[in-house]
C-alpha cells in the first residue's frame, strides 16, 4: 500500500505577520507626520492671527477705557473700567460727521473717476498697437516712483495758481495721480486676457469699437474693475499728507481731521482717538465684506494668460 503525504495549504493572498506589522508602522507614521503638520499649520494661522488682530484689539480695549485707565503703568491687557462715553461724544462732534462727508465724497469721487480713466487707458494698452504705445505704458508705469513729498510741491503750485486750493477737485485729482497707474495696469492684465477672437466676432456683427467695450468687453472686466475702484476708494479714504496739505479745515478729510482734533501740543486724547478711528474704518470694512469676491477674482484674472 503506498502511503500519501497530505500536501500543506498555500496562503495565497494571505499577508504574512512582517508585512502587516510594517503596513500598520507606516499607517502610523504617515498618521503622525499628518497630525504635526496639521498643528503647525494652525499653530501658523494662529500666530499671524494674533498679530493682524492684536493691533484691533487694543484699538478697541483703549477706545473703551477712561483716559486714566489708558496711562496706567503696567498697561492692563483686559481692561476694566470700561465705559462708551468716548463713542457718545463721537456723535456731539459735528466737525468729525464734516470729515467723513468729504472722505465719502472724495474717496467715493477718486475711485470712479480712476476706474474710467483706467479702463479707457487699460484697454488702449491692451487691444491697440500705435506709435508711442509701449513708451507711454513706461511712462504710466514710471510715476509710481516719483516720491509723493515731490509731486505734492508741484501739485500745490499748480492748484494755487488756479485757485484750487481747499476743494474737492485739488483733492480729487490730487489722489488719482496715484492710484490711476496700478488700476491702468490692472485693468491691463484683464483686458489682455480676453480673446482678440471675441472682439473680431462683434466687429463682424456690426458692433463699432465703442459698444465693443461698453457691452462685451467691461462686463467680463467687471470684477477686475470693481478691485480698481475698493483700491482708489481705500487709498483716497487713507490719505494723510495731500489732504492735509491741499484742504483746509473745511474740505480736510478724516486722517488729518482727526490728527487735528484729538492730537495736541501738550496732550492726546487717546481713547477719543482710537474710537473715531474704529468708526471710521467700518465704511472700509463693509466695503471689502460685499465685495472681497470680486477684490480676489480682480486682483487674479489679469495674472495668467490663457
Amino acid at each position: 500500500m503506498t502511503s500519501t503525504t497530505p500536501t500543506p495549504v498555500s496562503a495565497v493572498g494571505r499577508p504574512q505577520p512582517s508585512a502587516t506589522r510594517a503596513g500598520r508602522g507606516t499607517r502610523r507614521r504617515l498618521r503622525k507626520d499628518l497630525l504635526r503638520s496639521r498643528i503647525a499649520a494652525w499653530s501658523a494661522v494662529v500666530v499671524i492671527g494674533a498679530f493682524g488682530l492684536l493691533p484691533v484689539y487694543w484699538l478697541l480695549a483703549t477706545a473703551l477705557s477712561t483716559p486714566e485707565s489708558t496711562f496706567q503703568f503696567p498697561p492692563k491687557l483686559v481692561p476694566t473700567d470700561l465705559t462708551l462715553s468716548n463713542f457718545t461724544a463721537l456723535a456731539e462732534n459735528d466737525q468729525l460727521i464734516n470729515y467723513m462727508v468729504n472722505s465719502l465724497v472724495v474717496a467715493s469721487i477718486t475711485a470712479v473717476l480712476s476706474v474710467i480713466v483706467a479702463t479707457y487707458m487699460g484697454y488702449s494698452f491692451s487691444k491697440f498697437r500705435y506709435r508711442g504705445r509701449r513708451s507711454l505704458m513706461h511712462l504710466v508705469l514710471a510715476s509710481q516712483m516719483f516720491p509723493q513729498a515731490l509731486l505734492l510741491v508741484t501739485l500745490y503750485t499748480v492748484f494755487s495758481s488756479f485757485g484750487m486750493l481747499n476743494t474737492y477737485s485739488a483733492l480729487v485729482l490730487s489722489f488719482t495721480t496715484f492710484t490711476m497707474p496700478l488700476c491702468v495696469w490692472m485693468l491691463k492684465g484683464i483686458f489682455d486676457t480676453i480673446p482678440d477672437a471675441l472682439l473680431e466676432a462683434a466687429s463682424i456683427d456690426g458692433a463699432s469699437r465703442w459698444r465693443t467695450l461698453h457691452s462685451i468687453v467691461a462686463p467680463l472686466a467687471a470684477p477686475a474693475m470693481i478691485a480698481a475702484g475698493l483700491f482708489a476708494f481705500v487709498r483716497g479714504w487713507n490719505d494723510f499728507i495731500f489732504a492735509l496739505t491741499l484742504a483746509g479745515k473745511e474740505k480736510q478729510t478724516l486722517p488729518p481731521g482727526l490728527v487735528s482734533t484729538y492730537i495736541g501740543e501738550f496732550q492726546t486724547a487717546w481713547p477719543q482717538l482710537m474710537a473715531a478711528s474704529l468708526v471710521v474704518s467700518v465704511p472700509v470694512i463693509v466695503a471689502f465684506m460685499f465685495l472681497q469676491r470680486y477684490l480676489v477674482g480682480g486682483m487674479t484674472a489679469g495674472s495668467v494668460k490663457s
